[in-house]
C-alpha cells in the first residue's frame, strides 16, 4: 500500500504540492442509488411530484457540486471542470434510482472527488425532495467505478470488489 499524501512528514495535514506534475486529460465515473418505495418511484418516473422535476432538479445540484467541491472537502484542489455528465437510471425491479456521473478536465489532479461528491449530492436531492412522500429511502453503493489519466493510469471496475 501507498502512503498517503494528504500528510507530510512530520504527520501533519496538507494539501499535497501538484505544481510539477504534468497536466493530462483526466475522467472519473462514480455511481450510487437510493432505494424507495415504489409509489415514490412512480411520482418521480411520472413527473407527479409537487415540487417538480425531481431528476431535473437532482442534476442541476449533482452539476453545482462537483464545481464546489474544494469548497466542501478541505484539501482538495480546486480544478477547472471541463465536463460534468449526469445519468439517472430507473430501477423498476429494486425500485431504486441509480445516478451515475462522469467528471472531466485536463489537469494536474485527479476528479474522483469531484464525481463522488456530484453522485452523493445528486442521490441527496432525490431525497430532500422526496422526503415528504417517502422516509424510508435508503442512499447506498455510492463509489467510483472508473478513472483515468494521471500517473496511476486508469484505474478499471473490478467487480470483485464493487458492493
Amino acid at each position: 500500500m501507498s502512503e498517503l499524501t494528504h500528510f507530510d512528514h512530520n504527520g501533519q495535514a496538507h494539501m499535497v504540492d501538484i505544481a510539477n506534475k504534468p497536466a493530462s486529460q483526466r475522467r472519473a465515473i462514480a455511481t450510487g442509488l437510493i432505494r424507495m418505495q415504489p409509489t415514490t418511484l412512480t411520482l418521480i418516473r411520472d413527473g407527479g411530484h409537487k415540487k417538480g422535476d425531481v431528476l431535473a432538479i437532482a442534476r442541476i445540484a449533482a452539476i453545482m457540486a462537483a464545481k464546489k467541491t474544494a469548497d466542501l472537502i478541505p484539501l482538495c484542489h480546486p480544478i477547472s471542470l471541463t465536463r460534468i455528465a449526469v445519468e439517472f437510471e430507473l430501477v423498476e425491479a429494486s425500485s431504486s434510482v441509480a445516478i451515475t456521473v462522469t467528471a472531466e478536465c485536463h489537469g494536474q489532479t485527479g476528479v474522483e472527488m469531484e464525481a463522488l461528491t456530484a453522485t452523493n449530492i445528486g442521490l441527496l436531492t432525490i431525497y430532500d425532495m422526496c422526503k415528504a412522500v417517502d422516509k424510508d429511502m435508503v442512499i447506498e453503493g455510492v463509489h467510483l467505478q472508473e478513472k483515468r489519466g494521471g500517473k496511476s493510469g486508469h484505474w478499471p471496475v473490478d467487480s470483485a470488489k464493487q458492493p
